[in-house]
């Protein structure tokens, strides 16, 4: 159904923006793999970019305080960088020519990835947190929320990363903050095309779709994708 919704807006014309949102652990990423590579089936090209490329320094990230909500909400990403070297070259008129990171997170260095060029009906399809804030809302052609509570959310993340499971614990406060910020501010569910709930992600279910858009396939709430 995903593919079918992306259809419809590529072929109004070329470089479809897709944004996949939602909090951290919300399966994001997961997500958005398993659309670029329906859509491939599709027979689409398609260019996957994850927004963790596009980190901030650590400096800059940690400028408020290493557990500052705002910090976590306001400094964790380089918007600029991320529209010049990805949003901006798949808008209309833009050349295709982009790099998919400049930092890598966890070492803390800039990455000198070299630029490709996308063909020109290319998808991109972008996940990450903060996708709908005011600085990305208009960009993507079509957009999702993955909805998912915070008490799955860092369930998933403990056994993930083994950060502490209960999203109260303090040394949990600048990421559960720091997104209810965003949540509260951008409103990304009134934003978003489809809302999708992820809970159970082998059976994610579409349970809210943005009014007056035009989708390939209406959707009543209770969509099952899991055909998807």
């Amino acid at each position: 159904m995903l593919a079918d919704v992306v259809q419809v807006v590529k072929d109004a014309g070329p470089g479809v923006l897709v944004g996949v949102d939602g909090v951290d652990g919300a399966g994001k990423t997961v997500f958005a793999d398993a659309l670029g590579d329906a859509l491939r089936g599709a027979g689409l090209p398609v260019v996957r970019v994850s927004v963790d490329g596009f980190h901030r320094p650590r400096v800059e990230r940690y400028r408020r305080g290493a557990r500052s909500p705002e910090g976590f909400f306001l400094d964790s990403y380089d918007y600029d960088a991320l529209r010049r070297e990805v949003l901006d070259p798949f808008a209309p008129g833009g050349d295709r020519r982009y790099r998919g990171a400049i930092r890598d997170v966890a070492s803390d260095e800039a990455v000198e990835e070299p630029q490709r060029t996308a063909p020109a009906d290319a998808v991109l399809v972008v996940d990450g947190i903060f996708l709908h804030r005011d600085e990305l809302a208009g960009v993507w052609d079509v957009s999702l929320f993955l909805d998912v509570p915070f008490g799955e959310t860092f369930a998933r993340m403990a056994r993930r990363d083994g950060c502490p499971a209960d999203p109260a614990d303090e040394r949990n406060r600048r990421y559960v903050e720091g997104q209810r910020l965003y949540l509260a501010a951008c409103d990304p569910a009134a934003r978003a095309t489809l809302v999708i709930d992820n809970t159970d992600p082998a059976h994610p279910r579409v349970t809210r779709t943005r009014p007056r858009q035009e989708h390939a396939r209406s959707s009543d709430a209770a969509d099952d994708l899991t055909a998807f």
